[in-house]
């Protein structure tokens, strides 16, 4: 089982990520990594905290000589902005004397849309900074970095992994656009990371004007996984449904309020015929196979890979943190006010996708080694070739 665990604060010394499961040979490209963690960093709409922190993840277990051990991985992502705030966030019980960085005051006013106000009532705070520090999105920078190496897992075993942007605030791609795994990595380039560059032109202008506005977008974002292999996810339990695995783990994203595979939602409003994807023989120089014409499903059906391209959708609300901001009430005196102010982003759409590839990556990874199973890469591979060769052997018949 591949599994994560990730601990830090926001503004505190560092996140720590413990990755364990990971078979061992693998090598790790660092080069790979720290691209990752820059990828989640950028993005139009980001706010002056991307400006300050240079994430870099410093490995403390589990790789040696370049490779993995199969030991847990240990990481740490240092927080450059906890030279700013010692004076707040201080480990010790009293601060001490030589702290650096402003003291500010507790947070006691809980923004509409975040965990503060049920967090805080949860656990019992008062100062609802200790809520927001461990809910904020930079515990993603620690995902990523797990993610990454999963992607390199996945890579090894010719499997590919892109996200893009489909919709920013009410601008969107059509619905019948579908957009493949080079035009995903061509939009990289885009600074909404769309593959159209009209319609990422129009999401630039509504990022814009939402900041002129002190208001904050929400948008959708779509994962494409190429190249996986069939019969990751099973039927026969509820909690080995690959769809229901991955959705869960899409969800735990910050501010992320749905997720969808393949036509989702839109296929609920149509007949069956028009949803289903047909099984039918390719004829080809080589013999006979069988392909799908479609992909309405988004590679699965019935919780199980099915060799087709894995698509996973997710919708990220606004974000919670307004400069205009909504209607609260003061814990300490139950009294309306303003909702709090953090520092934060107007749009961080682009961001979530790479994020949500890193969930995906993690999940996908997950399932293959429970599919095939394997202590080393060189294990690992020779069942997953194996597989691969029986699937075709039952699906295609030589000329």
């Amino acid at each position: 089982m591949l599994r994560f665990l990730t601990a830090g604060e926001s503004h505190g010394p560092a996140l720590t990520v413990i990755l364990e499961g990971m078979p061992a040979g693998l090598p790790i490209d660092f080069d790979a990594l720290a691209a990752d963690m820059r990828r989640r960093q950028a993005g139009y709409g980001r706010g002056r905290r991307m400006a300050i922190e240079s994430d870099a993840a410093e490995f403390f277990g589990g790789v040696r000589h370049g490779q993995t051990t199969g030991g847990p991985i240990a990481m740490q992502i240092r927080n450059r902005d906890w030279d700013n705030w010692q004076a707040t966030m201080y480990i010790e019980a009293e601060r001490p004397p030589d702290a650096p960085g402003a003291r500010r005051a507790p947070v006691v006013r809980p923004r509409p849309g975040h965990a503060d106000l049920a967090g805080a009532l949860k656990y019992d705070h008062t100062d609802i900074r200790d809520v927001l520090e461990r809910a904020s999105a930079r515990e993603t920078a620690a995902r990523v970095a797990a993610g990454a190496i999963a992607r390199q897992l996945l890579q090894a075993l010719g499997i590919r992994l892109v996200s893009h942007v489909r919709a920013l605030g009410d601008v969107h791609l059509p619905d019948s656009r579908v957009v493949s795994v080079d035009e995903a990595l061509a939009g990289e380039q885009s600074p909404v990371r769309c593959a159209d560059a009209s319609v990422a032109a129009r999401m630039v202008a509504a990022i814009d004007a939402a900041r002129e506005a002190g208001d904050t977008l929400g948008g959708e974002v779509e994962v494409v996984v190429t190249g996986l292999p069939v019969g990751l996810g099973s039927h026969v339990q509820w909690d080995r449904k690959l769809d229901g695995r991955l959705a869960q783990a899409v969800m735990s994203i910050p501010a992320i309020k749905a997720v969808a595979i393949g036509d989702g939602v839109e296929g609920a409003a149509r007949p069956g015929s028009l949803v289903h994807d047909e099984i039918v023989l390719t004829h080809t120089a080589e013999g006979r196979r069988l392909s799908r014409p479609t992909n309405r499903s988004g590679g699965l059906e019935g919780g199980i890979t099915t060799g087709e391209d894995l698509r996973v959708r997710a919708f990220m609300k606004p974000i919670a943190t307004l400069m205009q901001p909504l209607r609260s009430v003061d814990l300490t005196t139950l009294e309306e006010a303003p909702a709090a102010i953090e520092r934060s982003d107007v749009c961080a759409v682009p961001a979530a996708g790479v994020i949500a590839e890193a969930m995906v990556a993690l999940v996908l990874a997950d399932a293959v080694l429970e599919r095939f199973g394997g202590d080393s890469l060189s294990q690992v591979q020779r069942h997953v070739d194996l597989a691969r060769a029986t699937v075709a052997a039952r699906t295609s018949r030589p000329a």
